[in-house]
């Protein structure tokens, strides 16, 4: 990169006050060039739109600020003119900076109470941390909006779909066993690469498709209560938890759309809610969470433990931060019943600030020591951890590997 290129970068991060700075590096009319509009040095029109763009948030007391109560901004900022500001972001900036920016508006400049704008909401990049806020706030949303809120978690639900989906079905189908077959035919039950294996010998040119002599089916008796295997995700839903929620709602649907395993979402604060009737629409399961809550762990552990109807078969994710304010011992006494008894248990810890872990680091060193995987990682490594999990392999590997 050319030292003149350089020095633009900076000039856009350090604002307007550094002009005369550069100016006097050689960067600008002094030095020859041309000004960009309103004569700011050296600046193409786009870097100058740039320069405006970032200047209302991170120089609040420019006259351009964002920021209620700045100059210019009367009682506050007007709903036209902050989506006109978001339209200008998602065209000057890539969609990673986008969210950096979007952000940072909602922190710096007191936004926060006009994400609920329905033509704020149609500009906005679809972002885990204004989801969560989204969630922790639906109370709030006015009727007129709740539309526009609706759409805007469907577009994070889809993007995270495209993200998880694949990998998790691929995931579970290896980790099922479906090597035995049956005679019954059933569509859903096709051994498609099979089929087409041995059908390969009967391919007929004119209809350039294979013409099979015989169907291949799984045994579907995996899929009957005794044989398919039992997820259970047991959600923290308290204030710290927003994309955890998120990514836990989206698994969960996923999950559930899979006749291999049989999947159950609870959600707990102080109280405990069965959210399973919900995975049918991920959008409808996220607003039946109620973050902001208290914690009781242990009443949840309890609940969940009236589901494990055969323990070798039955995975138990408990996602949380685990600041139990409820019976400590009594938590500790039943996550180490619940693994003793041949239950596959984990630990994920929760995901914040863009994929910190967050968590009571006294309480995970306990979970810990009982022989539990008590780990956070990537949402892109959670298909992997569900084959390992399916197949009963050892997670310490997978813990050490993939910890955040």
């Amino acid at each position: 990169m050319e030292l003149k290129e350089r020095m633009l970068r900076w000039r856009l991060i350090l604002g307007q006050e550094s002009e005369q700075t550069f100016s006097r590096m050689g960067v600008g009319p002094s030095a020859g060039e041309d000004g960009g509009p309103d004569g700011l040095p050296g600046l193409s029109e786009e870097q100058w739109l740039m320069d405006q763009a970032l200047e209302a948030i991170y120089n609040p007391g420019s006259s351009g600020s964002l920021q209620a109560g700045g100059r210019g901004a009367g009682s506050g900022p007007s709903s036209p003119r902050i989506s006109r500001w978001l339209g200008d972001v998602r065209t000057l900036f890539d969609k990673e900076l986008v969210k950096v920016i979007q952000t940072d508006a909602m922190e710096r400049c007191g936004l926060k109470q006009l994400i609920f704008e329905p033509e704020l909401l149609e500009n906005m990049e679809p972002d885990m941390n204004l989801a969560a806020s989204i969630l922790l706030l639906k109370e709030q949303i006015p009727k007129r909006s709740k539309d526009s809120v609706r759409e805007f978690m469907k577009r994070i639900v889809e993007e995270l779909n495209k993200l998880l989906e694949q990998d998790i079905r691929r995931a579970v189908t290896a980790a099922v066993n479906r090597r035995q077959h049956s005679p019954i035919p059933s569509a859903s039950a096709l051994d498609v690469s099979l089929t087409i294996r041995r059908g390969m010998k009967n391919y007929n040119p004119q209809l350039k498709t294979i013409v099979p002599e015989k169907y291949y089916f799984f045994d579907r008796t995996s899929s009957t209560a005794s044989g398919r295997y039992t997820v259970i995700l047991d959600v923290d839903q308290s204030g710290s938890m927003g994309e955890s929620v998120i990514y836990a709602s989206v698994i969960s649907c996923i999950l559930a759309s899979m006749a291999a395993v049989k999947t159950r979402i609870v959600a707990f604060d102080t109280q405990v809610v069965d959210l399973t009737e919900k995975c049918e629409d991920p959008v409808d399961l996220l607003f039946g969470f109620q973050l902001g809550g208290g914690t009781d762990i242990n009443q949840s552990v309890a609940y969940c433990g009236q589901f494990v109807e055969n323990p070798p078969k039955t995975l138990f994710f408990l996602v949380s931060d685990l600041m139990e304010n409820g019976n400590r011992a009594a938590l500790l006494h039943r996550l180490r019943d619940m693994k003793e008894s041949g239950v596959t248990v984990v630990c994920l810890l929760a995901i914040a600030d863009g994929g910190k872990p967050y968590y009571d680091a006294q309480m995970a060193e306990r979970v810990a020591a009982m022989g539990i995987p008590c780990f956070a990682c990537s949402p892109q490594k959670l298909p992997e951890l569900f084959e390992c999990a399916l197949k009963g392999r050892e997670l310490t590997d997978f813990q050490k590997k993939n910890l955040v």
